[in-house]
């Protein structure tokens, strides 16, 4: 994973009668944001591509400490996730706040290089790298849905999500070319790295607005501590953040999926960042169109298949299929989890939130799905160590399956109030 108002009633035409023609039914913000997630996740992806076998491989990680440095990787930083969605809201510089996000996570390209081979280290660095994203995903989710008309919301998310989704494709493309070219050197990967998340952070500055939320007399005030908290007393947006919760527990990381596949068939260490490829591919061509069937059909029912994919996923690496028809379904669902899920959980999440705190409440959603991975990745490095992997993996789909009924059950009044 992984929300604002979609109650934002509609903008008025320009003067002269006819409205703006949009590319894609989205504004160019969106398209703009798209741009800069496109290139940050070519960044992102090169080093999440060859992390795996960098920590396992070639530190030597157990699959327990694994699962604490991945989890380190997603949630140690989750809490300032709330505290960046509370600034964006309070001094209205959604903008700024996903800036400074997009250029922590830059930086910490570089910290990979100084870490060297000092495990904690390396966990610092991942961590200043998921406090960046934790920091700008909540705004930029903000400023998407700002620009965005109310019944457009799963399109924009899609659009912007499938653009996020080529770069995820590409980064590992550029990291195997670049280990082709100049062999298994890491810090080669990491190198690159840093320079293309800083063209996003270029990009951002350059190209992306901040438009202000539709006026109110109240907006004449800042945002408080005791307003933005006051979320959480209110039950429809306490379920939210629960169901997330529920959903980021029974998620484990793409890490695993993938080392699970390269034991499993035995993929040449080279060819490993393929595998996040695959994934990235069945993302990109099906992200769109989820999006679009989530605005025409229902949000929770794509959301509610898209978790049901993941559990098809968790069950096929615990199961007997070997090969290519493996590694094909594997990643087609993997991909298809990802597509049904990650924008159009947060345009479902809209109407919860009010609009003076929306970029809170998002953040609020997040932190408390990527809590729930932090404590998810430990369990299942730590089921790996005592069990094995096909009976984690076992574990892994029941735990998704116990936690959808659940989840829907807690979605489904405020889709119901949103239907109404």
């Amino acid at each position: 994973m992984y929300l604002s108002t979609v109650s934002r009633p509609r903008t008025n035409p320009p003067a002269g009668g006819r409205p703006r023609r949009r590319l894609a039914g989205v504004g160019g913000t969106v398209l703009a944001l798209g741009t800069v997630s496109l290139i940050t996740d070519v960044s992102a992806e090169m080093v999440t591509a060859v992390l795996p076998l960098y920590l396992v491989l070639g530190l030597n990680l157990s699959p327990l400490a694994f699962g604490v440095l991945d989890g380190v990787y997603t949630g140690a930083t989750a809490v300032l996730r709330v505290v960046g969605g509370f600034l964006a809201d309070r001094f209205r510089r959604r903008k700024l706040v996903a800036g400074t996000g997009y250029a922590l996570s830059a930086v910490a390209k570089l910290g990979l290089l100084l870490a060297g081979r000092s495990v904690p280290a390396i966990g610092a660095v991942l961590a200043v790298d998921r406090l960046g994203k934790g920091v700008r995903t909540a705004p930029r989710d903000a400023l998407i849905t700002l620009a965005t008309p109310p019944d457009a919301l799963g399109r924009a998310f899609g659009v912007h999500r499938t653009m996020d989704s080529v770069g995820a494709f590409l980064g590992p493309l550029v990291a195997l070319a670049v280990l082709l070219a100049v062999g298994p050197n890491y810090d080669a990967v990491f190198v690159a790295s840093f320079c293309v998340a800083a063209l996003a952070v270029v990009v951002l500055v350059l190209f992306v607005r901040d438009r202000p939320a539709p006026a109110t007399p109240v907006d004449a005030t800042r945002v408080t501590v005791r307003e933005a908290a006051g979320l959480l007393r209110d039950r429809p947006a306490r379920r939210l953040v629960l169901a997330a919760a529920l959903l980021g527990l029974a998620t484990i990381g793409d890490g695993f999926v993938y080392l699970l596949l390269q034991r499993r068939e035995d993929v040449g260490l080279r060819w490993f960042p393929l595998l996040a490829v695959g994934t990235s591919l069945a993302y990109l061509l099906l992200a769109g169109p989820l999006g679009a069937l989530a605005d025409r059909i229902g949000r929770l029912p794509v959301v509610a298949g898209g978790y049901v994919a993941l559990a098809l996923t968790y069950l096929l690496l615990a199961g007997p299929v070997h090969g290519w028809p493996l590694l094909a379904l594997t990643l087609a669902l993997y991909g298809l989890f990802y597509a049904a899920t990650d924008g159009v959980l947060i345009a479902l999440a809209g109407p919860v939130l009010p609009a003076r705190v929306r970029t809170t409440g998002i953040a609020l959603v997040q932190t408390g799905q990527a809590l729930a991975y932090l404590v998810s990745s430990v369990l299942f490095g730590l089921a790996w160590q005592v069990w094995g992997p096909r009976a984690a993996s076992g574990v892994a789909a029941v735990a998704v399956a116990a936690a959808l009924p659940a989840s829907v059950f807690l979605l489904a009044p405020r889709r119901r109030r949103s239907a109404r």
